[in-house]
């Protein structure tokens, strides 16, 4: 029984503490819980629909980098 409202039933255990429950946000702003989070500028994130797509970008331009760096000798 809920104690504020008597006529709800809820499965949840009195000794749940839900008080410092934090809930994950969504969207740019959000906290990653898997990795690190890189924010994009408006402009740079209007020509990448995803992830996917900057990382395709970044691994094309280390690959072009590398390619016409010198020999180090």
């Amino acid at each position: 029984m809920n104690k504020d409202n008597p006529n709800i039933n809820d499965d949840l255990r009195e000794e749940y503490d839900l008080t410092s429950l934090k809930v994950r946000k969504f969207g740019r702003n959000r906290k990653s819980f898997a990795g690190h989070i890189v924010r994009l500028d408006e402009d740079v994130a209007e020509m990448f629909p995803n992830a996917e797509a900057v990382n395709e970008a970044l691994r094309f331009l280390m690959r072009v980098t590398q390619q016409n760096q010198s020999p180090k000798i």
